[in-house]
């Protein structure tokens, strides 16, 4: 999903890289054998229990369904069997829950504030309207323009359609209209003026100080073949090679820092890089 802002999708979220203020998070992990079990890499991480409810900061792996509350529509899911039953499946897609942090600002206000208030292992339902999610619909937002505007904006032009996503000068729209030369763009979020029904679940809660920096190298950069150390709170990120030839990294890297410290705690970071000779096969 993507942010806010972004259109595209009912979330606010990392694609965008923006740099987040991170509340604190508190770790301190009390390891229960009630609530923790080991994954399939055989570290701990804790199981969501009923009546085990969220702090802010807290990261954990949700589960949810997506509806138009006025129709029941699906408008997305992280289930696959949802998506099935609603002839919706993305045979590209591999669906898993969404992993967030409480109270960081990263979903949609009604969301968030839901969710603040949550327990892990509990089935919710509820519906979040229009002003609490992406607003009502804004006739300032949708524009006219030229058609030569929008043909010279657009790296395609056989793909225009009515209803077809364009961009003009960064911004994000749906084409609405287009004839005589004149072409009508909405710029209003799809699901703006749309009153959503959530179904959701925590489904675990990440407790495990080495998983919480591999979950969040993973929700910053796409990535979780880090190689990682601790040394008391001192923390060594080994990176795969071909990040260093990545022109965002040295921008990531900056608020990854902040973003350790708020929610792990680390004190020093350090980002290794390891160059391994390259082989030459003689013929």
């Amino acid at each position: 999903m993507g942010t806010r802002n972004d259109w595209n999708s009912p979330f606010i979220n990392h694609r965008e890289r923006e740099i987040i203020e991170l509340v604190k998070l508190f770790y301190s992990v009390q390891f229960d054998y009630s609530t923790h079990r080991l994954n399939e890499k055989g570290e701990a991480g804790r199981v969501a229990a009923e009546g085990a409810s969220m702090d802010k900061g807290s990261i954990v792996h949700v589960d949810y369904d997506l509806y138009n509350a006025g129709n029941d529509k699906l408008i997305e899911t992280t289930r696959e069997e949802t998506a099935k039953e609603h002839d919706l499946v993305d045979e590209n897609r591999n669906y898993s829950p969404m992993i967030t942090i409480v109270g960081d600002g990263r979903l949609i206000p009604g969301f968030e504030a839901h969710l603040e208030d949550a327990e892990s292992g509990k089935d919710y339902d509820f519906e979040i309207e229009p002003e609490q999610a992406y607003g009502d619909r804004d006739q300032n937002k949708i524009e006219t323009i030229s058609q030569n505007v929008l043909l010279r904006s657009v790296r395609d032009p056989n793909t225009l359609g009515i209803g077809a996503p364009v961009e003009i000068g960064g911004r994000n729209g749906i084409l609405q209209f287009m004839s005589a030369g004149r072409a009508r763009i909405d710029y209003n979020h799809p699901l703006a003026g749309v009153t959503l029904r959530y179904s959701y679940k925590i489904v675990k809660v990440v407790d495990d100080r080495e998983e919480k920096v591999q979950t969040l190298m993973k929700m910053n950069t796409g990535r979780e073949d880090f190689e990682i150390e601790f040394e008391e709170n001192d923390l060594t990120l080994t990176l795969p090679e071909e990040m260093a030839y990545d022109q965002n990294w040295s921008f990531t890297k900056f608020s990854l820092v902040t973003t350790l410290r708020e929610h792990v705690g680390v004190g020093r970071v350090v980002f290794r890089e390891v160059h391994e000779p390259r082989q030459i096969e003689e013929e």
